[in-house]
């Protein structure tokens, strides 16, 4: 069945007149006053997510101990406790 279905829709998409599929027509490749701003509003959270997520990461892990200092802490808190 689904063969069937998959030649119909090949058919009607045959039938269709090319100036359906001209996606880059010139009403979509209008470009006005307002394309850069729409681009740079479009990339700007592109960047800045990024930059503020490794900033709050940053800031989260900045006072744990990483490393050689996880394992010197382990020790002594072994230590203290037998």
């Amino acid at each position: 069945m689904k063969y069937f279905e998959r030649v119909f829709l090949f058919l009607v998409f045959l039938a269709l007149p090319l100036e359906v599929w001209a996606a880059d027509s010139y009403r979509w490749l209008r470009v006005t006053i307002e394309t850069p701003w729409a681009i740079f509003i479009f990339l700007l959270p592109m960047v800045l997510i990024p930059i503020v997520l490794m900033a709050i990461l940053y800031w989260r892990y900045a006072g744990r101990p990483t490393g050689a200092n996880d394992i010197e802490l382990k020790k002594k808190d072994s230590e203290t406790l037998t």
